[in-house]
């Protein structure tokens, strides 16, 4: 299932890394991108929405919506 959601705190590439980790600590297969421009990141995984979001707010960052 491929999840999007908008993370508006997060400004530069160790950010991304960041979030992008975390979420990698939960789910280790999941397939993510995250667009800094845009603030999106997309997440390609069989965990539910909570989880992903939970690792995304764990690693210090606020998901809009």
């Amino acid at each position: 299932m491929t999840l999007t959601l908008k993370v508006s705190d997060m400004k530069c590439e160790n950010c991304a890394a960041k979030i992008s980790e975390s979420i990698q600590v939960m789910e280790p297969n999941a397939k993510i991108d995250v667009d800094l421009d845009s603030k999106i990141v997309t997440v390609d995984s069989g965990a539910s929405d909570e989880s992903i979001k939970q690792a995304i707010v764990t690693a210090g960052f606020h998901v809009e919506g």
